[in-house]
């Protein structure tokens, strides 16, 4: 198909060449900035809910084996899913997304990303820097939650750069549970590639040594600011915990690893770094039936950036409806 312009035919070299001079003074003002090419892409949003800034932060993205979503599915039915959805075969780009909530006084950073955890994932890792883009510092946050102590929601907190410029009073939330765990962890029940078990359990002792003396763990729940409230879940982990930002009548959830992508379509699919499976399914279930009921905003780890949207039943299942963008 060609497209026609709608230039009147006198009008439109000079109109043509205006437009192309626009986008190279914009192009140019860019590179002036600071700004590289590959950061021309969005990798923060903010969001209102009542009285409390919400802003989602891109890590980056890392890629996965498609089984690693679908542990329990049939080749054909994987396959099916990956190719409706455009991804795949046999690997995809796994979102990496943090929060950070200004309620009051407080400045909440929700995960840290992956850090340098984990070699040949160079576009992940990304959001201290992104976070200084945004003009937040990292010595002005006052709280740190943890959903859970995997090494793409602690690594970043492990990197120099982020050690260096944390204030020495910074509080870290954490179920009792989770560090618990993290003492003999259990990894019968999950399906990783190789390597990962070994990097998961030095990167969780590695940040108990860091930060133990930091941290501030809770049983079930805990109120971390004003409309602020981190809840245990388990599931994923044995302590992972889900976040609420609650607001004169407005929610927001950030569920952490509770879902993932397929979950929409298939919520009993089991994922590899789920821990209890099982219990995975139940929580994610329950969420997102919350969620549909509520109408509230929704926000995850790993949904597609920048993860905001609200959750419908569909059936059997559930619907992603990504909200519009407001700029």
């Amino acid at each position: 198909m060609t497209m026609q312009h709608s230039y009147p035919t006198d009008a439109a070299p000079q109109n043509k060449a205006n437009e192309q001079e626009s986008i190279m003074n914009s192009h140019t003002k860019l590179q002036h900035s600071g700004f590289a090419a590959e950061e021309l892409v969005p990798s923060r949003y903010a969001v209102k809910v009542g009285d409390i800034d919400v802003l989602v932060v891109s890590d980056g993205v890392l890629p996965l084996p498609t089984t690693t979503m679908s542990t329990n599915a049939s080749p054909a039915e994987r396959q099916a899913w990956f190719k409706d959805m455009f991804l795949g075969p046999d690997a995809f780009d796994w979102a990496l997304n943090v929060l950070v909530l200004r309620s009051g006084e407080q400045t909440i950073l929700v995960d840290a990303g992956l850090g340098g955890q984990f070699p040949g994932f160079p576009r992940a890792g990304q959001f201290p820097k992104r976070l200084e883009a945004a003009g937040i510092e990292l010595s002005s946050v006052t709280d740190i939650v943890i959903t859970h102590m995997h090494m793409d929601h602690i690594g970043g907190m492990l990197t120099d750069e982020l050690k260096s410029k944390l204030s020495t009073d910074v509080r870290i939330h954490v179920s009792a549970t989770e560090v618990a765990f993290w003492e003999a962890p259990d990894f019968t029940l999950t399906s990783m590639p190789s390597p990962v078990p070994d990097v998961l359990r030095a990167t969780a002792e590695e940040f108990i040594k860091v930060y133990q003396s930091k941290l501030r763990t809770f049983d079930d729940e805990y109120e971390v600011a004003p409309g602020v409230t981190v809840k245990l879940t388990g599931g994923h982990t044995p302590g992972h915990a889900v976040v609420y930002v609650d607001s004169h009548g407005e929610r927001l959830t950030f569920a952490g690893d509770a879902l993932f992508p397929v979950a929409f379509d298939h919520p009993d699919w089991h994922n590899g770094f789920e821990h209890d499976p099982e219990e995975a399914v139940r929580v994610r279930v329950r969420l997102m039936q919350e969620a549909a009921a509520s109408g509230e905003l929704f926000v995850a780890t790993h949904l597609p950036f920048p993860s905001v949207g609200r959750v419908t039943v569909n059936g059997d299942a559930f619907r992603w409806v990504a909200a519009f963008w407001d700029f």
